[in-house]
């Protein structure tokens, strides 16, 4: 995504194995979806790697100098296309777990309004 018109993504390495049965999907995807990524995202920089006897995963690197990495072993290449153009449109920030479940600036003094109301 882009935060004031800046994409946030600056890295995608798309890890694999040549060999083991759990890459199958990620091969695919580098056959078919990937040149297209590519040429759709050209301000993207995307890096293949290579390494035996692990799992498949897909690393970005965003601009706030964070990094997200999916592992995407056994899945198919759309949903690897899906996984790729999630970390894409995500701005990098940490996930923040709320306190609550609204988030105001004024709290009520006099608590939140609940349907249990008994009089």
């Amino acid at each position: 995504m882009a935060l004031r018109g800046v994409w946030q993504l600056q890295k995608l390495i798309v890890s694999y194995c040549d060999w083991g049965g759990s890459s199958r999907g990620i091969r695919a995807f580098m056959e078919s979806h990937l040149p297209a990524f590519k040429e759709g995202n050209p301000q993207l920089d995307v890096v293949t790697e290579l390494i035996r006897g692990q799992h498949p995963h897909l690393k970005g690197f965003y601009r706030n100098k964070n990094e997200r990495v999916i592992c995407v072993k056994n899945m198919t290449p759309e949903d690897i296309l899906l996984h790729a153009t999630r970390l894409r449109n995500a701005l990098g920030r940490k996930v923040v777990k709320l306190k609550t479940r609204h988030v105001t600036k004024h709290p009520s003094v006099q608590g939140t309004w609940t349907t249990d109301l008994k009089f």
